[in-house]
């Protein structure tokens, strides 16, 4: 074999250290079509959720009741604020949240110079009114924004509703039966402490303190220093009067 034979056939046959590149047919637009295939198997997205409508805050929730509470308002004009919280309760069509608009009051019996016996109303709770109602935003708002109303009692600014015993005490009528037969308190210009002097009787011009007052009856017990012993005595109201 001649040199240049030796040559040629070194320069065909690949290294020894040096693997055949493997040959991959490819066919036109395979990869486009991989892609596309992919797309349509993948799943579509799930529809969006509706959104739900807030409701209105005016809507009673759901197995709500009201309540009683109580409100500060402007002093000696207990009525006249009531009175206009009734009329805005009906204005703005929320007659549905509210109840009764209550200021608590007492029958009194008192007596003029001549004796004659009158009964009038007297405010249990001078500077608030107590009203029945649902609390929900715009209820709460209505109140508030009552001319003459402050607030309503609780904690940290939370309405807290009446104990069923003030409610009793303050908010429920007795029967007709039992009007009848209850005794209507006297009203009595003195409280315990005071010092009075006795104008008529036995012990007129004798002065004394103020030691229980009986509304009930109208009468007052007065402790008088009688022959250097105190001793009390128990007098009708207009027998005394203010030192």
């Amino acid at each position: 074999m001649n040199e240049a034979e030796t040559s040629d056939d070194l320069q065909d046959t690949p290294d020894a250290g040096e693997p055949a590149a493997a040959e991959t047919p490819t066919t036109e637009g395979e990869s486009t079509e991989t892609v596309t295939e992919a797309a349509s198997e993948a799943p579509a997205p799930p529809p969006p959720a509706p959104v739900e409508e807030n409701k209105p805050a005016s809507e009673p929730q759901e197995g709500g009741k009201m309540d009683w509470y109580i409100l500060k308002v402007a002093f000696n004009r207990e009525d006249s604020i009531a009175d206009a919280l009734r009329k805005r309760v009906k204005m703005e069509g929320m007659a549905e949240f509210f109840g009764e608009i209550v200021v608590p009051t007492e029958d009194v019996a008192t007596f003029t110079r001549a004796g004659q016996r009158r009964v009038s109303k007297r405010k249990l709770l001078p500077g608030y009114i107590m009203v029945n109602m649902l609390i929900n935003d715009d209820t709460w708002f209505l109140v508030r924004e009552t001319n003459g109303i402050s607030d309503f009692t609780g904690a940290a600014g939370k309405p807290m509703p009446m104990e069923p015993s003030d409610i009793e005490r303050f908010i429920t009528r007795p029967s007709e039966e039992e009007e009848e037969e209850a005794p209507i308190k006297i009203g009595i210009p003195f409280k315990v402490g005071d010092r009075v002097r006795v104008k008529e009787g036995n012990f007129e011009n004798q002065e004394g303190d103020v030691d229980a007052v009986d509304e009930a009856n109208g009468r007052i017990t007065v402790i008088i220093n009688i022959f250097g012993r105190s001793v009390p005595m128990e007098l009708d109201h207009w027998q005394v009067e203010p030192l």
